[in-house]
């Protein structure tokens, strides 16, 4: 509807008795609140809004705590530190958005997580923040290494 307000999006489940609906003819349904759990709440190539607070630039999102700024701008950026970064954040699963193409990253770089058996996805940027999302939605400890690549400068 245009000129309304935009809607936060909810996640429903089927109120359940002994693991069965309640009544045959009817369900509850109930929002799932993930207190606690960070959610990206909007992308458009150029900011990640995680809740409502807005970010220009890459960032790692960890399904719980603060956001914090991610110093690689472009994947040539990456060095095997940066994902050392990601490593002392403790996640189960990393997603990596790696900007607005898929491109992969070199193993060798992200070995200090191959080392600790934690899973890495990559995908691109808009692609990760939806993926997150469904997986901090199901309690995963899950991180986002975001990349978002900043506006070329007009030359004038």
């Amino acid at each position: 509807m245009p000129g309304a307000a935009p809607q936060k999006p909810i996640i429903l489940r089927f109120a359940t008795a002994f693991g069965r609906p309640a009544d045959a003819h009817s369900l509850k349904f109930q929002p799932d609140r993930a207190e606690g759990v960070n959610l990206i709440t909007r992308q458009d190539g150029l900011a990640i809004w995680v809740g409502p607070v807005r970010h220009g630039h890459s960032l790692l999102v960890p399904w719980q705590g603060e956001a914090q700024r991610w110093a690689p701008a472009r994947i040539e950026d990456l060095r095997a530190a940066h994902f050392e970064q990601v490593l002392a954040l403790r996640p189960e699963l990393v997603i990596f958005g790696s900007g607005p193409r898929h491109r992969f990253v070199a193993p060798a770089l992200m070995r200090c997580l191959i080392d600790a058996r934690i899973g890495c996805e990559t995908m691109d940027t808009a692609a990760a923040c939806r993926t997150y999302n469904v997986l901090a939605s199901e309690g995963r400890a899950v991180l986002a290494a975001l990349l978002i690549e900043p506006e070329p400068v007009a030359a004038g």
